[in-house]
């Protein structure tokens, strides 16, 4: 505080009492001026000098003048105009209370008269002296000299119309130069209303310390301060906030026994609001209350607004409910804030009370309240009632900000309306709202949870191009992001970024240690849980179980110990079932907690999670002793034999037979036997792997108990049919039938795919007649399945009397049933049906995928309609189905069946353009296209340039284009396309020598085919065609020998004569 207190030598501030008030009915200037300016300043109550004319009988005219006002009257005066003025403005219109006369001393009208009044609140030389003083705040300061501008007005102006023109100064330096002219007058005499004036202006501009000067002089002036003169000086400090100033200013005013206004209580307490003194408000609120202030609806707001922020909820209502007693309606922030306050504090019917109480006044919600409102519905999960406060927004044209649209966009993620919630971020963006780094993580945690993290880090990469900074809950979910998507470099990175804005969070670590052991990579995770550990990474429950799990999967024995310890000691153990049961079974009898000598109670608080880590544990250690007393202790909880049970089938999940079998195994021993989906996963596994020997013991070990179920007998089904035993899928099938078990569509399903596999065709169409004798209830998938066996076995007629039956049974088709069927009507050469076929997939609404119009493609091919197989190719494309290799060489055969080599070449190029690498059935295609039209040198080319991109080429390849050229007659091209692929390294096979002998031996090269055939015998197989060929051409030659020798090598070796060959017989004339 500027103000010196410790200076001041007056009686205001002194620790003397205040003198005692006295009683005043008529309070009149004192002859004795020093005598006047002891008295106490008070607000008269005396009734107005100016009595209006209203018709009642008037006042009796006083025999003595009236003496000269007094500064206690002058200020009464002031007041009773501004009173009569109010009225006169009040009452304007038909009905207006207008003066008539006013009764005036004959001293007062002269005056009146000569001022000129005319009806007007100042006098024009008080009009004239304001102006001229206000004119003078153009100049700069020190340019004017206040005595010569006034000069003019000496004399001129009384007390009370000096005082006018000062009050109406705006400029605090003319209001400072004024006054002091104004102390020179011979009309003035030192008053508190005077310094209340100057205090005011200073106190509207912040001139504390000029205030804080006049004040003294007020004091040094004899003038006592009134509530006026200490309310403006409050205020002032208040306006400024000067709040330290203020309360040493008021704790004087208290000495004083002077109680300020509820105008300067509401200045002081909005003052020490702002400055978040919430404390001293509730303080000050005290104090006014004890001091019987009367609080109008301003103070109610303020102090309920701190005593909200102090986060004093009974304090709160009560205030306001006695805001509500005394007839004030609280304001929308009041609301708004004790909402706000019940939903932080839990206290949801109170927050919902109060919305229904502002509905009731009509009061219109603001954005904060409506926010306020959201956050709790959203916390309590009542979203119905939060879209129906939207929706009240909408229609109360409240417009919602971007905390509101966050706050939609959780919701709308919190019922799976993730389309509503991009939706509602869109708009978002388009408003121009979009500027919260909340917004953005919402939008993303929304993706997160429909398991959409590619549309998640869209949003993350949004929120990066716009420049928004990145806080630390941002890279929490950022590497959620990536944990999710499998990204374990960018995780890394991510993680990496969050450790350098502090310790990382134990969910943070976590997800990244959850990612290595999902994808199995136990080092890193071992290294991760050292620097976590060292870096004093503060664990929660949760990243305390992973850490257990690593520590688990790798046999860790030690370091678990040691974990458990840390756990036990810092007092995780009091309300952790897990860590309890761990430090029960791992630690030392010295390292244990105390469980009393309950032990009831201990086994109450078994976690079978805790017992389920310790079997996997010391199963990994081989430690047989621990794993038999955790096992017994399992059983014996509740659910203890499903834990053991499911625990086998992650073994089996992970490919881990011998912790699976070991510790079915150890279930025996003890006269258990593990559910039936445990040893069915354990079966299954077995015969993934191809060991039917162990799934027949596992199988063996419960197939006589009456208790074995259908998923046991089911996967060992499902075991001989991927070992190839089909037959014994059939007969354990049939036994299980006979013993009155429903092993299911599914088995049924397995056995019938399995013999159809083998060839067994009428055993799987055994089956399927048995299961429709049964009215057996088939599935999709079954009838799928018998339809493809009856097409791969050929009976066609049955397939489709299938399909039929399917129908009928209104069983839906799916699109492999519209597959296989194209394909049974395609082998049946019936084209029409299988187009019929296909056209009842699309009006279906059943999506088609490439199989379906590749399959189509190829049936069109193949009865020479090459131009429907190119529009529907076509078709395909435009239904934004990218063809595959499969596809692109169907077609290309197509082509080439055509004879069309042009248009081959063109979709060989297309499929090289749009990325997709030919295969070798690519080439065979384009060189079967070439060869059909002649092409030979390009099909040659075609050959040559397998080998430059990769793909070898084969026999296959070599013999359609040494057959083409065979055919054609151009056995020396023939010949040195042979000779040049030899050298190239391709090894021929029996196919090749066939064409290049027959080539031969049609157009009557027989030297070059005895030739041929004794450089390739030594290396060849017995072959009917080529030793054949090899007669016919030493015969030819006059070689009877030769022929004889290897017509009895092929007697002996029981190979028939071909005797329909001839040579040269392409060259002889028809």
């Amino acid at each position: 505080m500027v103000l010196a207190i410790d200076s001041l030598k007056t009686s205001f501030i002194s620790p003397t009492p205040p003198l005692p008030l006295k009683p005043y009915k008529n309070l009149r200037s004192s002859q004795n001026p020093e005598k006047a300016r002891n008295l106490i300043i008070h607000c008269s109550i005396h009734p107005d000098p100016w009595s209006l004319s209203t018709g009642n009988r008037p006042k009796p005219i006083s025999k003595n003048p009236k003496n000269p006002l007094s500064d206690d009257n002058a200020r009464r005066i002031i007041k009773a105009k501004a009173r009569y003025l109010s009225v006169l403005r009040r009452n304007q219109g038909p009905q207006a209370q207008t003066p008539k006369w006013i009764r005036r001393t004959p001293e007062q009208m002269v005056q009146y008269l000569q001022d000129d009044r005319n009806g007007h609140l100042y006098g024009k030389h008080v009009v004239a002296a304001i102006r001229l003083v206000r004119s003078l705040s153009a100049r700069p300061e020190g340019s004017y000299n206040m005595r010569e501008v006034m000069g003019s007005f000496v004399a001129k102006l009384s007390f009370r119309e000096m005082c006018v023109v000062l009050k109406e100064q705006r400029g605090w330096r003319q209001a400072r130069d004024f006054f002091e002219w104004m102390k020179l007058q011979l009309s003035y005499q030192p008053s508190v209303i005077v310094y209340t004036i100057l205090l005011r202006v200073y106190g509207q501009v912040g001139k504390i310390k000029l205030a804080e000067q006049a004040f003294l002089e007020m004091l040094e002036a004899g003038c006592e301060p009134d509530e006026v003169a200490c309310g403006t000086m409050l205020c002032a400090y208040a306006r400024w906030g000067r709040y330290k100033a203020m309360l040493s200013f008021y704790s004087a005013v208290q000495e004083r026994g002077i109680t300020p206004s509820i105008a300067v209580f509401n200045f002081m307490l909005s003052s020490l609001q702002k400055k978040s003194l919430h404390v001293k408000v509730k303080d000050l609120w005290r104090e006014m209350v004890d001091k019987g202030v009367v609080p109008n609806n301003f103070t109610y707001t303020v102090v309920i607004s701190s005593l909200v922020k102090e986060g004093l909820l009974e304090e709160s209502f009560k205030t306001f409910n006695e805001m509500k007693n005394l007839g004030f309606v609280p304001e929308e922030v009041t609301y708004s804030l004790l909402i706000s306050l019940s939903s932080k504090t839990g206290n949801q019917d109170e927050a919902i009370t109060l919305y229904e109480d502002m509905k009731s006044r009509g009061i219109v919600l603001s954005n904060y309240t409506c926010a306020s409102l959201l956050t709790l519905y959203y916390k309590i999960g009542d979203y119905s009632k939060a879209l129906s406060l939207f929706s009240e927004m909408e229609k109360n044209k409240i417009v919602a900000d971007e905390v509101i649209y966050g706050l939609l966009i959780r919701i709308y993620g919190k019922l799976g309306l993730y389309e509503d919630a991009q939706k509602t971020f869109e708009e978002t963006e388009h408003l121009g709202l979009l500027t919260d780094e909340k917004t953005y993580i919402a939008m993303a945690q929304v993706h997160l949870k429909s398991r959409n993290y590619e549309k998640a880090l869209n949003i993350m990469e949004l929120m990066r191009s716009k420049n928004i900074w990145f806080s630390r809950f941002s890279y929490i979910v950022l590497l959620q992001c990536y944990v999710m998507k499998e990204d374990l470099a960018s995780a890394e990175t991510t993680f990496q970024a969050l450790s350098k804005t502090g310790l990382p969070d134990a969910g943070s670590c976590d997800d990244i240690l959850n990612l290595y052991i999902k994808l199995d990579l136990l080092e890193k995770a071992e290294d991760f849980i050292f620097q976590i550990r060292k870096d004093q990474v503060k664990f929660d429950m949760e990243l305390c179980k992973t850490v257990m799990k690593v520590y688990c999967k790798k046999g860790m024995l030690r370091e678990a110990k040691q974990l458990i310890h840390e756990m036990v000691t810092n007092g995780l153990i009091k309300d952790s079932e897990f860590v309890q049961t761990l430090s029960m079974f791992m630690l030392e009898e010295s390292g244990r907690p105390d469980y009393g000598d309950d032990t009831v109670v201990a086994l109450k608080q078994i976690d079978t999670m805790a017992l389920e880590l310790m079997l996997r544990l010391y199963l990994t250690v081989g430690n047989a002793f621990k794993i038999e007393e955790i096992l017994k202790m399992l059983l014996k909880a509740a659910g203890g034999l499903q834990v053991a049970s499911q625990l086998i089938s992650k073994f089996n999940r992970e490919g881990d037979m011998s912790k699976a079998q070991s510790l079915n195994d150890q279930l025996v021993k003890l006269g258990c036997r593990a559910e039936d989906a445990s040893i069915a996963s354990l079966i299954s596994l077995y015969a993934k792997q191809h060991k039917l020997k162990k799934a027949i013991e596992v199988f063996s070990a419960v197939e006589g108990s009456p208790t074995t179920g259908k998923l046991i007998y089911i996967s060992m089904i499902d075991a001989y049919a991927k070992c190839g035993k089909a037959e014994e899928a059939y007969r354990l099938y049939e036994e299980v039938n006979d013993k009155g078990i429903e092993v299911g569509v599914v088995a049924l399903s397995k056995v019938v795919h399995a013999l159809a596999n083998c060839g067994k065709h009428q055993e799987a169409e055994n089956v399927i007649r048995t299961s429709f004798q049964n009215g057996l209830e088939l599935d999709t998938v079954a009838y799928n399945t018998f339809i493809n066996a009856t097409l791969e076995a050929g009976r066609l007629h049955f397939a489709d009397s299938i399909y039929e039956r399917m129908v009928s049974l209104r069983v839906a088709p799916s699109i492999q049933t519209y597959n296989i069927m194209i394909s049974v009507y395609g082998r049946g050469r019936k084209l029409d049906k299988a187009v019929e076929m296909f056209n009842k997939a699309r009006s279906s609404g059943v999506s088609l995928d490439e199989k379906t119009y590749t399959n189509l493609i190829g049936y069109y091919g193949k009865a020479g309609k090459s131009h429907e197989a190119s529009l529907l190719f076509r078709e395909m494309q435009d239904e934004g189905i990218k063809p595959g290799k499969v596809s692109y060489n169907i077609m290309i055969n197509v082509y080439a069946t055509a004879g069309l080599h042009h248009e081959a070449q063109q979709l060989f190029q297309a499929m090289l353009k749009k990325g997709c690498s030919p295969d070798s059935l690519t080439y065979l295609a384009l060189i079967r296209a070439y060869t059909g039209s002649s092409k030979f040198l390009e099909a040659e080319e075609t050959i040559m340039s397998m080998q430059n991109e990769g793909v070898p080429p084969s026999c296959v390849h070599l013999n359609q284009l040494l057959s083409a050229l065979t055919k054609a007659g151009f056995t020396e091209e023939a010949e040195r396309v042979y000779y040049k692929l030899l050298s190239a390294g391709l090894s021929p096979d029996v196919a090749c020598y066939r064409t290049m002998l027959r080539g031969y031996l049609e157009y009557g090269h027989v030297e070059k085919g005895i030739s041929f055939f004794e450089q390739i015998r030594e290396s060849l197989e017995p072959d009917r065609f080529i030793m054949s060929s090899a007669v016919k051409f030493y015969k030819s030659a006059g070689k009877e020998r030769e022929s004889e020798a290897v017509l009895d090598s092929m007697k002996s070796l029981g190979i028939p004569f071909l005797k329909n060959l001839e040579a040269g017989s392409k060259t002889k004339a028809p």
